[in-house]
């Protein structure tokens, strides 16, 4: 039974190393010309090459627990391209949901056909919402359902199901949202989902190398820069960032480019669908993804998509996503209350 998951739920998959990506000399600079003011709320990322992945060694020291390998380390070639600062709001989703009238996935049924096996009932709209565990949990060895429920309900609107609402959170990022739900809003803004490729490049914010897009340690001075988990996942989160859930956008220092929440808050959906092979592989001047997406299992009936950036849910000792290189993945279909995403735009 193809049921719907999360991106957490898709960690359980390890996958094998990526063999070495082809060697091509550096033999043409990306464009550097200027590209004119960048539209209200976005900010400039300018051309460049950069080293994209994480390096093993590097690695070893972290609990790499990703859905999608990071490796190898390969050269990347990016023209200049506008980014939005922050995570898209509700604020700004409402406004396309009140102009359109536009259904997300959260609040139609799921399709018979994606899911055959599904049990009768199971289909109603939903999303999967995080739960503490009545009792500790070992993340090594218990189902990830251990951890999460799928609410019927829950939607952009009602966060956490049919009792919550968005009433005292319009400046936090939208959740419970889908790839189609996010494109649908990319295309009536006039924007794009950014590239994998694109998406950490503005991570590092002109840094080559960091685990974070503020540098190699997690809480410089004692400080926290990101909307992670600190404690033991999924048991017991001790709040030293402030924030249980998602926080409002722009609540930690921007990055080098000026982009906010690029590392936890919410999990951030990406244009690039997911195949094994095509990492490593990939084209290196502005690579767009691949064009034959598969799933995790190596089939084509339900897709998988890269998700970047980690979530309030990430932890040291669990999910390190907030780091810049990790890659995690979550199929098409599925939403979840800790992912969300931010648009890209081409001048």
């Amino acid at each position: 039974m193809r049921f719907p998951t999360t991106s957490c739920l898709a960690t359980a998959f390890l996958l094998c190393l990526l063999a070495a990506c082809e060697k091509k000399p550096d033999t043409t600079k990306p464009s550097t010309s200027e590209p004119g003011p960048a539209p209200e709320g976005m900010v400039l990322i300018p051309g460049g090459t950069f080293s994209m992945g994480t390096d093993p060694q590097a690695a070893s020291t972290q609990p790499v627990r990703s859905g999608a390998p990071e490796f190898p380390v390969h050269r990347v070639v990016l023209e200049p391209f506008w980014m939005d600062e922050t995570e898209v709001t509700n604020a700004q989703f409402k406004k396309f949901i009140d102009a359109t009238g536009y259904k997300t996935q959260s609040e139609k049924a799921f399709s018979p056909e994606d899911y055959p096996d599904a049990p009768p009932g199971s289909l109603d709209p939903a999303s999967f919402i995080f739960k503490k565990p009545s009792g500790d949990v070992d993340v090594a060895t218990a189902d990830h359902m251990a951890w999460w429920n799928l609410v019927k309900g829950a939607d952009w609107n009602h966060p956490e199901g049919p009792d919550s609402n968005i009433d005292d959170r319009m400046d936090h990022p939208v959740v419970n949202l889908s790839y189609a739900d996010c494109k649908a809003y990319a295309d009536w803004v006039g924007k794009r989902l950014p590239t994998e490729a694109e998406w950490e490049y503005a991570s590092r914010g002109g840094a080559e190398g960091n685990l974070y897009p503020w540098g190699n340690e997690l809480n410089p001075d004692g400080k926290y820069l990101a909307n992670t988990w600190q404690g033991t996942f999924p048991n017991k989160n001790t709040n030293e960032d402030t924030f249980l859930g998602t926080s409002p956008v722009k609540s930690f220092p921007p990055n080098g480019y000026g982009l906010y929440d690029i590392a936890g808050n919410v999990w951030e959906i990406v244009a690039d669908a997911y195949d094994e092979k095509y990492y490593g592989s990939s084209p290196k001047y502005n690579p767009t993804g691949p064009t034959d997406a598969k799933d995790m299992e190596g089939t084509t009936d339900i897709k998988q998509r890269i998700i970047r950036g980690g979530s309030f849910l990430c932890s040291e000792g669990y999910c390190t996503g907030y780091r810049s290189g990790a890659r995690q993945l979550s199929d098409d279909i599925t939403a979840s209350n800790h992912t969300g995403f931010r648009c890209a735009k081409t001048p």
